[in-house]
């Protein structure tokens, strides 16, 4: 191939990549998340990542807050000009045009507040520029209580905006109804608290006191030191703040209720205390140890007549903390134990082993409730496994 050709040959062929090159960055686009899947699936996509975004807020009950921060989303659900949220006395939050419309909402949201039914009505508006002529509003219901209304407004009438209305505000209700169910586990939870301290026996509270009256004249230093213990304990079991605490608190009261026992009992009671301190920051219900401990001193003093041994480890166990109360008391029979556990001991039989293990279970889930091992003169041994990290269950 002669020195002319060959530059001919090799200029024809740069320029066939030139050309490719240049035809390639024309055509070629950057492959965008949003870009994967067919138009159907994109759209669905679309509609889940706005309902997830409006349902945090809702899950706090229908307040003004949670309307404001959710209604611009749910208004993107439906397409629509505008959207309005209401409880049963008032206009809750207005989003989009035409907030004018706003004053006379309520008035045309009466008849629905009293039925529960959906209704839908022309805004009669006098501003010719306003592009909301026509209203669905469908009710926020409840366990079958009307809470309020959310309203979307159109340019027209729609038979899709109305069925598109109810589907969100079903989805709306879902919301609340998990809100509700929040507010009643708190409150069950709070009141599973109270019974606990109303168990706190007044038998104990008196018996604490006379053993530190006790010593008053002969060890004052001792009888100081009880008082506070006691004062401590007190403070300690009747707090108000937070359902959770740390392993670290909960032992230190245990240590607290125990100094008190052993004032009273001397050398009948026996106490062995065994912590891994890379486990006292793991968080856990509050006062969800110390009946378990109060329950031990019961049963390992319960016609004892010669010395009583309990004993309380506390050891890391991976991405646990295991908790062992251990006694060698009288024990229980295992099937009247089963019974307690299914709630059938009584209203005064047990009442801190079935509060403990049922409140384990709501937090951590049931593979964590209580493992009693008992027999009759056996003593009992209860054992309580503890994850070191669950959302939501930080102590305070």
């Amino acid at each position: 191939m002669t020195g002319p050709t060959y530059a001919v040959l090799v200029l024809f062929v740069l320029l066939l990549l030139g050309a490719g090159f240049l035809l390639g960055r024309r055509t070629a686009r950057t492959v965008r998340p949003s870009d994967v899947g067919t138009p159907v699936e994109h759209a669905t996509f679309e509609t889940l990542h706005t309902a997830s975004l409006a349902a945090p807020p809702l899950r706090a009950g229908l307040t003004e807050e949670s309307a404001r921060k959710s209604a611009r989303r749910l208004r993107s659900l439906l397409g629509t000009d505008a959207l309005c949220l209401t409880d049963r006395d008032r206009v809750l939050v207005w989003d989009g045009e035409g907030d004018h419309h706003g004053r006379d909402v309520m008035d045309q949201v009466q008849g629905l507040l009293a039925s529960g039914r959906d209704t839908a009505f022309h805004s009669d508006c006098d501003d010719l520029d306003c592009p909301l002529r026509w209203a669905v509003a469908v009710p926020l219901t409840v366990d079958h209580r009307v809470l309020g209304t959310l309203i979307a407004y159109a340019p027209r009438e729609s038979a899709v905006l109305a069925r598109a209305a109810g589907e969100v505000a079903r989805w709306v209700c879902v919301q609340l109804e998990l809100a509700e169910l929040d507010r009643s586990r708190t409150q069950l939870i709070e009141a599973e608290i109270r019974a606990l301290r109303a168990q706190i026996s007044p038998h104990f509270i008196f018996n604490s006191l006379a053993a530190i009256a006790s010593f008053v004249r002969t060890d004052p230093e001792q009888a100081r030191e009880l008082l506070l213990e006691f004062a401590d304990f007190t403070r300690y079991s009747f707090r108000s703040n937070g359902d959770f605490t740390t392993l670290a608190d909960e032992l230190h009261s245990i240590d607290q209720y125990l100094a008190l026992v052993r004032a009273r009992f001397g050398e009948r009671l026996a106490v062995t205390l065994q912590v891994a301190p890379e486990v006292l920051p793991v968080a856990l219900p509050f006062l969800c140890l110390q009946p378990l401990v109060e329950n031990a001193v019961k049963h390992g003093l319960e016609g004892a007549v010669t010395r009583s041994r309990i004993t309380i480890s506390a050891l890391d166990a991976g991405s646990e903390a295991e908790v062992v109360i251990e006694d060698d008391g009288t024990g229980m029979d295992p099937e009247r134990l089963r019974h307690i556990l299914r709630g059938e001991g009584g209203h005064s039989t047990g009442i801190g082993l079935l509060n403990v293990d049922e409140r384990l279970r709501q937090v951590y889930g049931d593979d964590y409730g209580l493992v009693i091992e008992t027999g009759i003169g056996a003593g009992m041994k209860i054992t309580v496994r503890l994850p070191k990290y669950r959302a939501g269950v930080h102590g305070s």
